[in-house]
């Protein structure tokens, strides 16, 4: 049984409002003594103001006149994806906490799932410290700050452009804020280490994996927070799907007084149920406890695992569990929502990854920063490959504290996620446009803090703006490039030409398309479209699903590729923006921003990669039409296809690489009803046809890019 765990506002005077916190370890029955973690959640009684503010952080400040919000909360949801200029700078949270009592023995943290980009923590007026980074989970030890009684809590945020804290650039906004929620958590003084830069202080691996026998190596941080020597005992149990024991291992180690060790332990197990990716994601459970010279429970983490094996080669891409298993995927930005930002909710964040499993993936990169943990979680269950990175993005700072910064997070991306059986490639970056030493060493820190931390997951890094052979893209282990051939007028060729090309000049060289996408408005609708001018408003969602088309065609069958990533999953906010059919957005998703609509190119890969039946009717918004005769095009997995047009049956076609077309279709004046049917599978629109149209055809894409 967890803690017991109460929390309710209380109106105060001057409108203050205080969250009485409860957070105590229960006593188990018999002799060992469980101290079990304590975490409530600090959501629902915040004060908020957008702006700098002298003396906030004293515990007696005056706040009646801010506003009041509830988190997770970002402060830029209204002005980030709007197209115009956005607040970039500091704000203010403060609450009050009651604590009734605190428990003799015990640590109390105040844990950030993430704050956008510098936050600042006081706790009764006393500065407690500062985090540098916006997309990690941190905590603070506030043991000594919190008293029984009422507490006041102050945290400045600030996202400002800061030179020594990345993400220095990027193509998307940086929303500010608490915009992850905020904890109060409570451990016993002999606990897994808390401060291990956000992680659980445990890093699971399984260094050596076969279908007859899997080694399991634990890397344990413990730590000792009372003053005197400990000598504890910890355990490592391995419990299957079921929750049955299925190995266990156990030692004795000294703690000093205010120190932290670190001890390895191993667990050997034959005949593993792999994780096997979409097809069998296999989940076993960890549970690591601590125990005192008295055999009481002092702390208990219980962490998922999936044992596999991941090794990438130059000629036959990633080999999962020793097999050939190509990762065809998405980028995913951090889940965001119109009006919100990324301030989202658990339930949110699986939608999404629903719906990208739906499409038949079977891997996804998390750009350009950590995500919150949901989405790895969901990764795990749904057996969906992760490359996760770190905000090295577009632009670096020459200082060191620059270098430090980019180190510090590539930590904490490492210890918060190492445990996730998911997570097969560590990225260092992407698309730093600078070419000089001071770039190398960066990307270098970075790939020594990997190695420091974990050595059994490849890095990755993704490239775009030099020479194939640039030094910036061979500093990771394996390669990945960001190329747009088809979008962008000034790269030439095409991607499958291209990765063939890469393939015979380097071929030791592991490598996979880190991006490739294309705009699709789903205002904008052309039969047939031409290239459109790539900063106009105009970005037909016809021309986006040929575009994906071709390259999925050109690059599937190419056996020496790791991956393949669309750009990207979702249209994303990018307030600089001025192009496509909304401002202030990047309409690349195969999803809108809103989640409301699957654009026909997510249908499009979900017909050649879902084993899953689908049926699709193409151009569905394309439903005001000039012209009598048309194309009538679907997308299945299916052998054949049945198209009704106003009740009148044409002939049954075939699906030809996952396509069928009806070509000279006569429309009447009027509204006319599509119909398709493949076995039980239906899908129908409604398309008007207006033959005294005053326009022939829709304005093209001839607006002119900004000026600079």
């Amino acid at each position: 049984m967890s803690g017991c765990i109460a929390n309710f506002m209380a109106r105060r005077s001057k409108a203050r409002l205080v969250l009485l916190v409860i957070v105590s370890g229960l006593w188990a029955e018999g002799p060992t003594l469980a101290a079990e973690r304590g975490r409530t959640p600090i959501d629902s009684v915040w004060t908020f103001q957008r702006a700098d503010a002298a003396g906030a952080g004293s515990s007696d400040y005056d706040d009646p006149s801010w506003s009041r919000v509830t988190l997770p909360n970002s402060f830029n949801g209204g002005d980030g994806d709007d197209g115009g200029d956005y607040y970039r700078g500091p704000a203010w949270y403060r609450t009050h906490v009651t604590m009734p009592a605190k428990t003799p023995d015990r640590r109390y943290f105040l844990e950030f799932d993430g704050a956008a980009l510098a936050t600042d923590l006081w706790v009764n007026g006393r500065r407690i410290g500062r985090h540098e980074g916006g997309y990690a989970r941190f905590r603070f030890d506030v043991t000594n700050a919190l008293q029984v009684g009422r507490n006041s809590i102050a945290v400045r945020v600030d996202n400002s452009h800061l030179s020594h804290i990345a993400p220095l650039g990027g193509d998307f906004t940086i929303f500010g804020g608490l915009y992850r929620r905020v904890w109060l958590v409570t451990a016993d003084a002999l606990h897994f280490d808390m401060m291990d830069d956000g992680g659980p202080g445990i890093y699971v691996s399984t260094p050596k994996v076969t279908a007859d026998a899997a080694l399991i190596r634990a890397r344990l941080r413990l730590s000792n927070d009372t003053k005197a020597d400990a000598r504890v005992r910890y355990q490592i149990s391995l419990h299957d799907a079921e929750g049955r024991a299925v190995a266990r291992s156990s030692d004795r180690a000294r703690l000093l007084p205010g120190h932290t060790s670190e001890v390895t332990a191993k667990l050997a197990l034959a005949n593993p149920h792999l994780w096997n990716s979409i097809a069998d994601p296999y989940l076993y459970k960890v549970v690591v406890t601590l125990s005192d010279a008295k055999a009481r429970l002092r702390d208990r983490v219980e962490l998922p695992l999936g044992i596999r094996s991941i090794d990438v080669t130059a000629d036959k891409g990633l080999l999962l569990n020793g097999k050939p298993y190509r990762l065809r995927g998405v980028n995913y930005f951090h889940a965001q929502r119109p009006g919100r930002g990324t301030a989202v909710t658990d339930e949110e964040i699986s939608e999404d990854m629903r719906i990208i499993a739906d499409m038949g993936t079977t891997a996804v990169r998390f750009v350009h920063y950590q995500h919150p943990q949901r989405a790895y979680e969901e990764a795990d269950r749904m057996g969906l490959l992760v490359w996760t990175e770190i905000p090295l993005n577009g632009v670096i700072d020459k200082g060191e504290a620059f270098e430090q910064n980019i180190a510090q997070q590539m930590r904490e991306l490492i210890a918060q996620n190492a445990h996730h059986p998911s997570v097969a490639v560590w990225g260092l970056g992407n698309e730093v446009y600078e070419v000089s030493d001071d770039v190398l060493r960066v990307l270098r820190r970075a790939e020594e803090t990997v190695r420091a931390a974990d050595s059994t997951r490849p890095t990755s890094y993704a490239h775009c703006c030099q020479n194939d052979d640039n030094p910036k893209a061979l500093v990771a282990d394996i390669s990945a490039f960001n190329r747009y051939f088809g979008w962008y007028p000034d790269q030439k060729g095409s991607l499958g030409e291209w990765a063939r090309k890469f393939h015979e000049r380097f071929p030791e060289r592991a490598f996979a398309v880190g991006e490739y996408g294309a705009g699709g408005g789903i205002r904008a609708q052309e039969s047939d479209p031409a290239p459109p001018v790539t900063t106009s408003a105009w970005h037909p969602e016809q021309y986006q699903t040929l575009y994906h088309e071709q390259n999925w065609r050109e690059i599937r069958d190419l056996p020496f590729l790791w991956g393949s990533f669309i750009w990207v999953a979702f249209d994303l906010a990018s307030d600089g923006r001025r192009e496509g059919d909304r401002d202030g957005i990047n309409d690349k998703g195969l999803v809108t921003y809103d989640r409301s609509v699957r654009k026909d190119a997510y249908y499009w890969y979900q017909a050649n990669w879902s084993k899953r039946p689908m049926l699709h009717l193409t151009e569905r918004r394309h439903d005001y039409r000039t012209q009598a005769r048309v194309t009538i095009r679907a997308y299945s997995n299916q052998p054949a296809v049945r198209l009704t047009v106003n009740g009148r049956a044409l002939p049954e076609m075939p699906v030809i690489d996952h396509v069928a077309a009806w070509t000279d279709v006569t429309l009447a004046p009027g509204s006319n009803r599509i119909e398709l049917s493949s076995g039980d599978l239906r899908d129908e629109s409604v398309w008007t046809y207006d033959p005294n149209a005053p326009l022939l055809s829709l304005p093209p894409g001839t607006v002119s890019p900004p000026a600079e």
